[in-house]
């Protein structure tokens, strides 16, 4: 086991019976010696929560910042993408299930520790550093000590995340974002259950937290035929996000394609994503955008 894997996790609480409990993300998994949380990369070494991807990212790219997709925060600017394996949800539909579902020894990886991450951004000219891909939050300790020393070389951090966190550890993280697009996938604690695995409403925390600590929020929703597709909880979904004063940040309404699980589903038809863009500007949302199209 080398030095990266050996980062204790900074989120957690030792049981009686050498068993853990990890305070991170809302599913507090209990694990057992040797065992790891849903995320698969934290895990109990001895009554010890540690992170095995701590500086070990699988994903390394330079990407334009409106794939993130961030079309408000300095737009026609580049950013450095990187990702580590692991995610606390379990999405029928994932898109990069091929890092996101499997444990870190089940891909290829760099030692990248993050001062050698901010030394790739610059070098690159890159402005800022996208936490991407995967779930960024599952290695929360990793992407907060890369911030730090980002803020601390001018550079911009983002998150592109699903937002299953708790608040407190969120609260570490939040000083050094300046940007954040957050998968809403739907406005049903049901289907984000049946789909993904979680609850809906720590993902509604998270934006609001975001939010008002001045981060700028975008937010994606994926819509799939057949699954989130109701007009009329779409409808509910905008209402919230107009009642919450995120009517000025822009929606990205995405298209669905086959993918992962979800392979017997076809594509979203265009006019779905136009209907649901028509309703959003009813409710009061002002920057609506179709993805995938």
């Amino acid at each position: 086991m080398d030095t990266a894997q050996m980062i204790e996790c900074r989120y957690y609480q030792k049981l009686e019976d050498g068993r853990v409990v990890c305070l991170l993300c809302p599913h507090h998994c209990r694990i057992a010696d040797g065992k790891v949380g849903v995320c698969r990369s934290r895990k109990n070494e001895n009554g010890v929560l540690v992170s095995e991807v701590y500086g070990k990212p699988c994903s390394l790219a330079i990407d334009p910042i409106e794939k993130k997709p961030l079309y408000h925060f300095h737009p026609g600017t580049t950013c450095l993408s990187i990702a580590c394996t692991g995610c606390n949800f379990r999405c029928l539909n994932c898109q990069n299930h091929e890092i996101s579902q499997v444990s870190p020894n089940e891909s290829s990886y760099y030692n990248l520790l993050p001062q050698a991450v901010v030394e790739i951004c610059k070098e690159h000219h890159c402005p800022g550093i996208a936490y991407t891909y995967t779930e960024p939050l599952t290695y929360l300790e990793y992407i907060t000590d890369t911030a730090r020393l980002a803020h601390e070389n001018s550079l911009w951090n983002i998150l592109v995340t699903a937002g299953y966190v708790c608040q407190e550890p969120l609260k570490d993280l939040l000083p050094y974002l300046d940007a954040a697009n957050i998968d809403l996938k739907s406005f049903s604690d049901d289907l984000y259950m049946k789909v993904s695995g979680g609850h809906l409403q720590p993902v509604l925390d998270t934006i609001l937290a975001m939010h008002n600590a001045g981060v700028w929020v975008e937010l994606t929703n994926l819509i799939i035929p057949g699954v989130n597709d109701d007009m009329q909880m779409i409808r509910q979904m905008c209402r919230w996000i107009a009642d919450n004063g995120l009517a000025d940040n822009p929606l990205h309404f995405s298209r669905f394609f086959p993918r992962y699980k979800m392979n017997d589903i076809s594509p979203t038809p265009i006019h779905t994503l136009k209907e649901a863009k028509e309703v959003a500007r009813e409710e009061g949302i002002r920057n609506v955008y179709l993805g995938n199209i």
